[in-house]
């Protein structure tokens, strides 16, 4: 069937990114950084991005024919995915509640922001920083606050021993050390 027939959904929402949602009533704690870091690519897509496929898009359009014109195809495409974006960043910004890690400086309790090391009962020891879910990184030993790691450290202190649930198991960790950035 040619692609002129068949409906493109402009409410893309089905196909949004799968993000871990937020738990019922809870608020989309974020860093400081995290924040600017959406905020920054926010206004890229709509100062920058956008506007350069909105272009492309146009001229493409003007070249006739679109059901085979690749332009235009690509350019509507990009520009879906640019808009699907917009709108995921504009709800998170929307409901993000900054809290800075460094008012709890020094202290020896978990909190949002605190840099944890940890040793499980295998003896392996770990380092996690407790950040907001649109900002954490695994690859950079980086934890979203609702993940169950964070849930098990948060509002332990230094030396307590605590029961970590696993898949496949019930672990014990033990709290070695929590730092919190400088102001």
């Amino acid at each position: 069937m040619s692609k002129a027939f068949t409906k493109e959904s402009d409410d893309a929402d089905d196909d949004e990114l799968q993000v871990p949602s937020l738990p019922t009533g809870g608020k989309n704690y974020i860093t400081p950084h995290g924040y600017a870091t959406l905020r920054a690519e926010f206004m890229d897509l709509m100062d920058n991005q956008r506007p350069q496929v909105v272009e492309a898009v146009h001229w493409a359009a003007s070249n006739g024919d679109r059901s085979e014109n690749g332009d235009y195809i690509y350019g509507k495409k990009r520009l879906r995915e640019i808009d699907r974006r917009i709108r995921f960043l504009t709800k998170r910004l929307e409901i993000a509640e900054i809290a800075d890690p460094a008012v709890h400086h020094g202290n020896e309790q978990i909190f949002f922001g605190a840099t944890v090391t940890y040793v499980d009962d295998a003896e392996v020891e770990r380092t996690v920083r407790i950040i907001g879910i649109d900002e954490a990184d695994s690859s950079k030993g980086e934890v979203s606050w609702i993940s169950p790691i964070a849930r098990t450290l948060l509002k332990a202190r230094v030396g307590d021993e605590l029961r970590l649930v696993m898949p496949d198991r019930v672990g014990t960790i033990e709290v070695l050390a929590v730092r919190y950035p400088e102001s």
